[in-house]
C-alpha cells in the first residue's frame, strides 16, 4: 500500500483493547504505512459511523495508535475487546493538544517572548512540546523538561529536538519506547 495525501480515505477494521486503564486501538499494519509519517498524524474520521478528530500516535514499531476515550466509545458503541470499522484521512489541520498544568502553568508565567512564540508555532509544533514534556513517569525529570522548554523557546527554538518522534512517548502504555501489548498488564 502506498502512502496517501491529505483527502484520501483510508478505511480499516480494528479491534479495541485495554492497556493499564486506556482503550486503544492499533492501526493495521497496512493502514499505518498509508501514513505519510511513521510519526504523529493529525486525522479525522469515523469509527462505527461516530465522528472524530486525533492526533494517531506512533507505536515505535513504525506504526500508529490512538486512544479511544470514553465518549468516543459511547458515540461508535464499541469498547474493548470489540471490532471497529474506521475510514480516517490525514488532516492539515491539527487540532490543539491538551497542554498539562505544569507546562501551561510555566508558559503563564513565562516572559512574553516564550507566550509569542508559544502562540506562533503551529498546533504540530506545540503538540511535539507536549509530547516531550509528557514522555516520563519521572517528576523530577518532568519539571526539567519543562526548564528546559521555556529555555529553549527564550533562545527561538520551535520544536524540541532529540527525541525519537517515531516512539510511544505516553508512559503509561509504552515501555522502551513501545506501544505495550494489553497482554503486558496479565505478568
Amino acid at each position: 500500500m502506498t502512502q496517501r495525501t491529505e483527502d484520501e480515505t483510508i478505511e480499516f477494521d480494528a479491534t479495541i483493547v485495554a492497556i493499564g486503564t486506556s482503550a486503544v486501538l492499533r492501526l493495521p499494519e497496512a493502514a499505518s504505512k498509508s501514513l505519510p509519517s511513521r510519526g504523529q498524524v493529525a486525522v479525522r474520521g469515523t469509527i462505527n459511523g461516530a465522528g472524530f478528530e486525533s492526533v494517531l500516535e506512533p507505536d515505535g514499531m513504525s506504526g500508529h495508535w490512538m486512544r479511544v476515550d470514553d465518549a468516543l466509545q459511547r458515540a461508535a458503541r464499541v469498547g474493548p475487546g470489540d471490532t471497529a470499522f474506521l475510514s480516517i484521512v490525514v488532516s492539515r489541520d491539527w487540532p490543539e493538544p491538551s497542554v498539562p498544568r505544569d507546562l501551561a502553568a510555566a508558559l503563564a508565567a513565562a516572559p512574553p517572548g516564550i507566550q509569542s512564540l508559544w502562540n506562533e508555532i503551529t498546533p504540530m509544533a506545540r503538540w511535539e512540546w507536549v509530547r516531550w514534556v509528557g514522555a516520563t513517569r519521572n517528576p523530577g525529570t518532568r519539571s526539567r523538561r519543562v526548564e528546559v522548554s521555556l529555555s529553549k523557546m527564550e533562545s527561538g527554538k520551535r520544536r524540541p529536538c532529540c527525541f525519537n518522534l517515531a516512539a510511544c512517548t505516553d508512559p503509561e502504555l509504552s515501555k522502551n519506547g513501545r506501544l505495550r501489548e494489553p497482554w503486558d498488564d496479565l505478568r
